[in-house]
């Protein structure tokens, strides 16, 4: 879900943070050379914005692109002294980790360990109890369980495919008439169960017309509740958020924060789970922050040494990237190393997509593809310093990991210098006015999304869990891989096309090569990729039913995946126009929750 989208709980609402910072030069991007340089063939390869240009003034590479909206806030940024001390917090947990164990143990009760499930995925604190949840889905799974409660069995179905575990639709048959379709009678007034089902769902995966049925049902019934004014919070409100984002495709760390403030009011709630999510969630702020400072840092030296200002300075941006795809404490390494990746890759395609000539373009792929310090005299002087950050940082990534572990960084080497081929391809397309059909514009774009390369850092720094297979299905440009390129390309080209960006020349995006080659509007075009869109969310969870072994691995990809409508979603680039990520911001690294 964007940034712009999210109504965020009461509990960030904080006093405001005051940040100031410089604005750059801004203007039409003319080089010294009198070559203009061109903006190449794609709406966006990794978030960028497809109208930014830069002026080259002597030495000086300046962008139109906005200048990041937090300076050098998390560099000098001191937090307050929270409620407790950090210890005294870290014993409470300690505490309640060993008190929620126990309930683990003695929850006997089908639906008391569904619910215990999903109140701690929820919570955000499943990732201190994998082996508990383990043992208590397969204890369901092993169940006969009968239920005449649609929730119940909503809440059954989704917690078993979010395992990796394939349930049949015909789990909610008892729901039908005769003819196979819901009866109305009943569910039309059981909002709850309603939202369940909604959620669940989604969880659907290629041919399951049924479960098509039932989104449609459930979403036809629920908008007519939220417009009769009959719901009450929170109820009301996570009915809103689904009908946005269906829970499985909602950010996990945005709803944790909802969640905190919403389980308390749930008849039969637990106290020792929501204490423990407050505490876990503060220990965690303490430890991002101070990932964040340190990056800021890194970033900011890079930035300032590499000297091309006309790329975009987004160092929150890129570590918030990271966070959404990894916020437990114990990867930091893997954090790390795939916010530095981001950004540097950002900057080569700004540099590719707005500045460089077409044969510069060439020098650096040559160059890219050489890896080695001796290509440096084939690149022009602006170019060499982003070239020797990029193979200096990737000696530190091949440093910091075990040495078991270093193939998975030169697999990740490789991706970089796919990608590297694959934004030169579309400057060729660009620069010869080459036109390709929908379907040819859709296979390069799918794989210069970036996509292929952010799995692959997926697995970087956890050598004790991802396991060959499981590298292996994050490597290779397999259905998972490809549905995630896919689903990053297009919600990035339609946000592209409703905000009017346009590219400079003559290339158009997946939505205008789709609206001129089937003769349709920018609105039909639109719709019929949304339809592509949820077709490739049916590979994905089609994936994790494939693959309950490798569920780390996929959960990976699948929060790569969910990381998009949380940029993208109505339609909005909040990477590239990060103003709409403030608030969210405050709330996951700055704000902590009372205690």
């Amino acid at each position: 879900m964007s940034a712009s989208s999210i109504p965020l709980p009461l509990l960030c609402n904080g006093p405001p943070v005051h940040i100031r910072v410089s604005h750059p030069p801004a203007g039409l991007l003319a080089r010294s050379d009198g070559v203009r340089a061109k903006g190449y063939f794609r709406q966006s390869n990794v978030l960028r914005h497809a109208s930014g240009h830069g002026i080259r003034s002597g030495n000086e590479l300046a962008s139109s692109f906005e200048p990041s909206a937090w300076g050098d806030f998390f560099i000098n940024y001191e937090p307050k002294p929270l409620q407790r001390s950090e210890g005294w917090m870290m014993e409470m947990a300690e505490k309640l980790k060993r008190d929620v164990r126990i309930l683990f143990g003695t929850c006997n009760d089908i639906v008391e360990k569904m619910n215990l499930i999903d109140a701690v995925h929820r919570l955000g604190i499943d990732h201190l109890f994998q082996e508990e949840i383990g043992s208590a889905i397969s204890d369901i799974k092993g169940s006969e369980f009968t239920s005449s409660s649609l929730h119940e069995v909503a809440l059954w179905f989704r917690l078993l495919r979010e395992h990796g575990i394939w349930v049949s639709p015909d789990a909610f048959r008892r729901f039908k008439g005769e003819d196979g379709r819901f009866i109305n009678t009943g569910i039309a007034d059981e909002p709850r169960g309603l939202l369940s089902l909604y959620n669940a769902a989604h969880l659907l995966i290629h041919d399951e017309p049924e479960l098509e049925e039932a989104i449609s049902l459930a979403r036809h019934h629920l908008e007519l509740m939220r417009g009769g004014g009959g719901l009450k919070p929170p109820l009301a409100d996570q009915i809103n958020r689904a009908l946005d984002l269906p829970l499985p495709r909602a950010y996990k760390r945005i709803e944790t924060l909802h969640y905190m403030l919403e389980y308390g009011q749930e008849e039969g709630h637990n106290v020792d789970l929501l204490d423990l999510a407050k505490l876990e969630f503060n220990l965690l702020q303490h430890v991002h922050l101070k990932e964040l400072r340190n990056f800021s840092q890194w970033w900011k030296n890079i930035y300032g040494y590499v000297h091309l200002s006309y790329a975009r300075d987004r160092a929150v941006e890129s570590y918030l990237w990271s966070y959404v795809v990894f916020y437990e404490k114990d990867l930091v390494l893997s954090r790390m190393i795939f916010a530095k990746i981001f950004a540097l890759l950002v900057t080569m395609d700004d540099t590719y997509d707005d500045y460089a000539t077409i044969e510069e373009s060439r020098k650096l792929n040559e160059a890219i593809q050489r890896w080695d310090e001796s290509a440096i005299s084939l690149l022009p002087e602006y170019m060499t310093k982003f070239y020797n950050t990029l193979l200096n940082n990737f000696k530190e990534f091949e440093a910091q990991v075990d040495v078991s572990g270093q193939y998975r960084v030169l697999r990740i080497k490789k991706e970089f210098q796919k990608l590297s081929a694959f934004y030169l391809q579309e400057a060729e397309w660009s620069h010869q006015n080459y036109k390709p059909s929908f379907k040819e514009q859709v296979a390069l774009s799918t794989l210069s999304s970036s996509m292929p390369l952010l799995c692959a850092i997926t697995t970087v720094g956890q050598d004790d869990v991802v396991t060959r297979e499981a590298f292996e299905l994050a490597t290779q440009h397999n259905s998972a891989v490809l549905a995630c390129g896919k689903i990053l390309r297009f919600m990035n080209d339609i946000a592209a096309f409703k905000s009017g960006r346009k590219n400079k020349g003559d290339a158009t995006s997946t939505v205008e090569c789709y609206m001129n080659e089937h003769k349709v509007t920018g609105e039909e075009a639109i719709a019929r990729i949304d339809s592509i869109i949820e077709d490739e969310w049916k590979t994905l969870n089609e994936v994790r039913c494939e693959h309950p072994p490798l569920l780390p691995a996929v959960q990976r990809v699948m929060n790569l995946a969910i990381s998009v409508p949380f940029f993208y979603n109505k339609r909005s680039d909040a990477y590239t126009s990060s103003k709409y990520l403030h608030k969210i911001v405050e709330c996951l690294f700055v704000t902590p929750i009372p205690i």
